[in-house]
């Protein structure tokens, strides 16, 4: 289980890359091809990161695709902790 909220994987990319390195949303969009939308989106926590972006990013920023999925996913399991209540669902077991 996961012990602490962790940080959106757009707000990784900004903290860590677009920020340092002083890249705006718009350029490092283009550098991806991808819409600045799309980007801006992502930086700032609206939508996350897909395998293809992640895929992206590797190739432009070094960091594997599979920590960038993993940063989501962790992300994204954080978002349903308070709501696992809600599933009523119960184990099965043998």
């Amino acid at each position: 289980m996961l012990q602490h909220n962790p940080a959106h994987p757009g707000e990784i990319l900004r903290d860590l890359w677009l920020e340092p390195l002083g890249l705006s949303i718009t350029a490092t969009a283009d550098k991806l091809h991808v819409s600045r939308k799309t980007l801006s989106e992502i930086v700032n926590g609206r939508a996350g990161i897909s395998a293809e972006m992640a895929v992206r990013l590797e190739l432009a920023f070094g960091k594997s695709a599979v920590s960038w999925l993993a940063h989501q996913a962790n992300y994204d399991l954080w978002q349903l902790h308070e709501k696992r209540d809600q599933f009523a669902i119960s184990r099965i077991a043998a």
